[in-house]
């Protein structure tokens, strides 16, 4: 009988990925998601009973945070973290076989902006503000399920680098000209290649120990100026026009969107991982892009 992982709200870029990945692995692969023709949100018997028997659940339900902060969308970004979370955990709670690992995502973004030093699962400060207070409620909404059964893992994604995703726009900016460094180009880039995200996952699941928080981050983080120059060099496009953070303010209102996603400083390592032993993959930015762009 085939092991089965359910993927909730994995339709998306990072779903995607680990869907095809799965199957390879040979895993039955049961999908929640709002797009038919997989079960909604709605359906709570019919997630119980996906979710009853399997081995792994991983929820990566959450709205984009790519858009303008206003009243309507910061709800939207907010409930589709929490309730999902607090569906997945009551069909835990229902479920007569329920799955042996629950991991449930959270984000990097967490910390506070850092140029002056690390942030690690053990020393990192938690920020304030809107991104944060929903991160916050997220893990909250995760770790107040009590679950004997299930052991919980939140993971505190970095940037997520692959065929997609936020490398589609960064790799438009360069092409045009428009690559150089944004705001001060200091800001700290903390970034994850999508197959260490899915490697790390594995790695949970054999290492039966490990429960918690766990920062998800190549552990070497760079410079947004590093980001820029490392894809201009890979393109081989030499002109980028920095891009000054009044600039940045305007073409995040007209293309709907908010600065704080390149402008925050993201100085995130994954020490936990490192100390239970994971090995990346891809731990140096520049081999990440090299693979991406080579197989896209």
């Amino acid at each position: 009988m085939l092991k089965k992982v359910v993927l909730a709200g994995g339709t998306g870029f990072v779903g995607q990925y680990f869907e095809k990945h799965f199957r390879n692995l040979g895993y039955e692969v049961r999908i929640i998601s709002r797009q038919s023709p997989h079960i909604g949100w709605e359906d709570k018997e019919g997630i119980r009973e996906m979710i009853d028997n399997s081995d792994m659940l991983i929820n990566l339900a959450g709205k984009t945070v790519n858009c303008r902060y206003n009243a309507n969308n910061k709800k939207e970004i907010l409930d589709s973290r929490t309730d999902t979370t607090e569906v997945l955990g009551k069909a835990i709670e229902q479920c007569e076989n329920p799955p042996s690992l629950w991991i449930n995502s959270s984000t990097a973004t967490i910390y506070r902006h850092a140029e002056d030093k690390p942030m690690t699962e053990e020393d990192g400060v938690i920020g304030s503000g809107f991104s944060v207070d929903v991160a916050k409620a997220w893990e909250r909404s995760f770790f107040d399920f009590r679950l004997p059964k299930t052991r919980q893992i939140a993971l505190r994604i970095a940037i997520v680098l692959g065929d997609g995703g936020v490398m589609t726009p960064y790799r438009n900016l360069v092409k045009f000209g428009l690559g150089g460094h944004q705001g001060s180009g200091d800001q700290k880039f903390s970034w994850i290649h999508i197959e260490d995200l899915f490697n790390i996952v594995l790695f949970l699941r054999k290492n039966q120990e490990l429960s918690g928080v766990f920062n998800c981050s190549s552990p070497h983080p760079v410079t947004n100026r590093e980001l820029m120059a490392h894809l201009r060099k890979l393109m081989n496009i030499w002109i980028g026009l920095p891009c000054p953070t009044p600039m940045l303010e305007i073409g995040a209102f007209l293309m709907g969107t908010e600065t704080e996603l390149i402008l925050k400083s993201r100085w995130v390592i994954p020490e936990r991982l490192e100390k239970a032993g994971y090995a990346f993959k891809f731990d140096h930015l520049d081999e990440a892009l090299q693979q991406i762009l080579m197989n896209s």
